[in-house]
């Protein structure tokens, strides 16, 4: 009963409303992408995008009664925690030999 409920309460929602709040969170990832130099925050807005594009998928998925969507989502999901994992390894890793994980500083191991 309450999936039903739930499925009509997204139904009744514009789906404007959805499009608008997936780009305002998709305009803050990217631009936190682009603006900030600490490489964890950075981890976190690509997450933040990635969420957007799956609130997307849902909100269109339940619009059109189809849930095949919802299946690329949980794909997304589980891609986007493997990546989160093996980031945060290498992350530490970096911070344990050069004691830092700003963008600007690691840019500079290249040379």
């Amino acid at each position: 009963m309450n999936g039903i409920l739930l499925q009509s309460a997204i139904i009744s929602t514009p789906i404007e409303w959805y499009i608008l709040l997936s780009a305002a969170l998709f305009t803050i990832g990217a631009l936190g992408v682009m603006l900030r130099r600490n490489a964890i925050i950075i981890f976190a807005c690509v997450e933040l995008m990635l969420n957007a594009v799956n609130l997307l998928l849902v909100a269109f998925s339940s619009y059109h009664s189809d849930a095949s969507a919802q299946v690329f989502v949980f794909f997304i999901m589980a891609v986007a925690a493997a990546e989160v994992a093996v980031g945060l390894a290498i992350l530490s890793m970096i911070y344990r030999n050069v004691k830092s994980i700003d963008i600007d500083v690691l840019s500079k191991l290249k040379h």
